[in-house]
């Protein structure tokens, strides 16, 4: 299996017209039609599109892993100039993990959970090199050390579940490398981690890039994060390439409607949702047997010419004066691509109504036992710690933290999920802190509702959409009879803009963001005045987030509605946001308006959740800022301030009252509230985070 023949001046990877078909008992649907891509040595080439676009299938087609009903019906993968389409199963195997590798969306999905880490990194170079165990242990204790884990000893002797989901990534990236692959194939390798954790693993990768010499194809749906990490792009729409060349190029000449269209569906610095708002796509993406004629982009296209974009098959044309830029676009040449979009609708600001929502020193204590069967020590999980926050009509309060920061308890129980260790929740001027939900009044509950992170989980699959909405049309008691019910459920389905044919659909015929207007209707059913939105729209693609953001301001609008959104995404939140509550480890450690919290001076803390962000503009400059080590554990706080373990200013404040005393909150200019140990002085010399250069 040597390479020798292979010339390194050639690409590593060379992907030529490939056609990939998946079939089953009814027909064949094509996943991806000629697509070709060139990936050279020691390069990295971002592939971005929407779910479906056929991203993870062509990743799957060069590990030839496309199952039993997957077939390459026409082109070629050529990899070190030896084409992968050609080979036996026994020439793959020796490929597969040792000159190509993968990483995979899910890190546990990778990893055996009955077998201790360093087990599991050494089988690879013993299978794949023939190396003895005791070397194959040494390299994988000197990996492990590499993908920057801490006390590697303690790591390698331990089982994946003993781990957080940012350090098993990390292992699944060392096993990766332990065979130092040529060609590495992240599949979305950081959307289930936070934004910190996956700054940190994005600097590793790049790293790891450089030193290994390694070339990669990393699919992503984030823009901002293939702008941090590749020198390459190729952008796919409906199982074509449609645009491909440098990042920086295509992000600042992009020349394919789809493109453009992305780009001004994502909340990049300036978007605002009054003035600026961003702009959907309209219409939704293709089903694999139901494109249509020519470009499959065209219905969806503002440039979309009849009797041109679809009289045929649309070929890659190339970008002159460009490296290697090409665009699949009949009308590339004809557009302006400097005129601005046209003008959405713009909104007035809306003024803060009464009072709605006010916690006062709200705790959450979870009693834990430490042993097996419920036995051994009784310790204290702290996952509330002081929160006081009030909340007004027509305002949306965004939540934003970590994973584990305690932002999905909070919402349990001001939902009445949980009850409240101690403190106050005024609901309007109901005292809610001690009524779990199955004791509250139903216009209580009607008037407090959420929206879920995943719209798949939140619906009965053995029901159509209408009887969902009218079910809970019942339990909120609106309307005298089922007609009046059936009436009020076609107006909500109006009012989330779906069409009213969908109340005969079952959710198994919806998409996602479909799925998640559905969620929102059910939440509007009993007339909430008060919606807790847990992360809506991070399970969704970037162009159907816009439509769905915009149908829940459209939303508030109409009804004055107070809106308590929970993300860890801070672009939208910037976007979409009047107030920002920032949250680490239970306690609330900065409160303030959207401009106060982005912009200095912040909490160390936030200024490291800003830094992680990755922005999809090639203007932005941001100062780097990778927190060291993992949250540290709620059941085992460390004393004096949550953050202190990995704050960068605690050397700024004598005596280690860091370390010593949680901080008292500092109300700065304009009711901004910053819960820190440094002086004022040290605040107001913090510089901005994000920058962005003049044009």
């Amino acid at each position: 299996m040597s390479d020798t023949t292979w010339d390194p001046s050639k690409p590593i990877l060379e992907i030529e017209n490939l056609s990939i078909s998946f079939f089953t008992r009814l027909r064949e649907i094509p996943a991806v039609m000629d697509f070709s891509c060139t990936v050279m040595p020691g390069e990295a080439m971002g592939l971005v599109g929407e779910s479906g676009c056929g991203k993870s299938t062509v990743a799957l087609a060069v590990m030839r892993d496309l199952g039993k009903n997957g077939r390459i019906v026409a082109g070629s993968i050529r990899f070190k100039g030896r084409d992968l389409t050609t080979m036996t199963e026994e020439e793959l195997r020796h490929i597969r993990g040792s000159e190509i590798a993968m990483i995979y969306q899910e890190p546990m999905a990778s990893l055996n959970p009955a077998m201790k880490v360093g087990e599991q990194l050494a089988e690879v170079p013993m299978i794949h090199q023939g190396m003895s165990r005791a070397e194959a242990w040494a390299l994988a204790r000197q990996i492990v050390a590499d993908v920057r884990l801490p006390d590697p000893d303690r790591i390698i002797n331990a089982y994946p579940h003993q781990l957080s989901g940012g350090q098993q990534q990390r292992i699944v990236i060392a096993m990766a490398l332990m065979a130092k692959p040529a060609l590495l194939i992240l599949d979305e390798p950081t959307t289930a981690l936070d934004v910190t954790v996956e700054a940190g693993i994005v600097d590793l990768v790049k790293d790891l890039g450089t030193k290994y010499g390694t070339s990669m194809l990393f699919i992503s749906h984030n823009l901002g994060l293939v702008l941090d990490v590749c020198d390459r792009l190729c952008v796919m729409y409906s199982g074509e390439a449609v645009e491909t060349g440098d990042v920086r190029q295509v992000f600042d000449k992009m020349r394919h409607p789809y493109t453009q269209a992305l780009f001004r569906s994502i909340p990049l610095p300036g978007a605002d949702k009054n003035s600026s708002p961003l702009i959907a796509i309209p219409g939704n993406f293709p089903l694999p047997h139901e494109r249509p004629k020519g470009c499959n982009f065209g219905p969806r296209c503002d440039y979309f010419q009849d009797g041109r974009c679809n009289a045929g098959d649309v070929p890659m044309s190339v970008v002159p004066g460009d490296d290697r830029h090409a665009s699949r676009c009949v009308k590339w040449a004809e557009i302006d691509w400097a005129a601005p979009p046209k003008a959405g609708k713009t909104t007035t600001k809306l003024e803060p109504g009464r009072l709605v929502l006010k916690m006062d020193d709200l705790k959450k204590y979870y009693a834990v036992s430490t042993g097996a069967f419920g036995g051994g020590l009784k310790k204290v999980v702290k996952a509330n710690e002081t929160l006081s926050f009030e909340a007004r009509e027509n305002e949306t309060l965004a939540i934003v933290g970590e994973s584990g920061c305690g932002k999905s308890t909070f919402a349990k129980v001001l939902m009445g999920l949980e009850t409240a260790t101690s403190g106050q929740i005024m609901l309007f001027d109901e005292n809610v802190q001690n009524t779990p939900i199955q004791s509250r009044h139903p216009g209580t509950v009607s008037k407090l509702q959420m929206v879920f992170q995943n719209p798949f989980d939140t619906l009965n699959p053995s029901m159509n959409v209408g009887r969902q909405i009218i079910r809970a049309l019942e339990i909120f008691q609106k309307g005298s009879s089922d007609a009046d019910r059936s009436e009020m459920m076609l107006k909500l389905l109006d009012m989330v803009k779906l069409p009213r044919a969908f109340a005969e659909r079952m959710p198994r015929q919806l998409s996602g963001g479909q799925k998640q207007r559905v969620g929102i209707a059910r939440a509007f059913a009993g007339g909430a005045k008060v919606v807790v939105a847990d992360e809506p729209v991070s399970a969704l693609d970037v162009s159907v987030q816009a439509a769905v953001t915009d149908l829940l301001m459209d939303i508030q609008r109409e009804n004055r509605t107070t809106l308590l959104f929970i993300s860890h995404d801070l672009s939208i939140v910037r976007y979409l946001s009047d107030r920002v509550m920032v949250m680490y480890l239970g306690h609330v450690v900065e409160l303030g308006s959207t401009d106060q919290v982005f912009s200095p001076p912040y909490h160390p803390y936030t200024e490291a959740l800003l830094s992680a962000v990755p922005i999809a503009d090639t203007r932005v400059k941001k100062r780097r800022i990778v927190l060291e080590g993992d949250i540290p554990s709620a059941m085992n706080p460390p004393p004096g301030c949550p953050f202190q373990t990995r704050c960068r200013w605690k050397s700024q404040v004598p005596g280690g009252l860091c370390e010593k005393e949680v901080p008292p909150v500092q109300v700065l200019a304009g009711g901004h509230q910053i819960k820190c140990h440094l002086s004022a002085d040290v605040l107001a010399k913090m510089e901005p985070v994000i920058t962005i250069a003049a044009e």
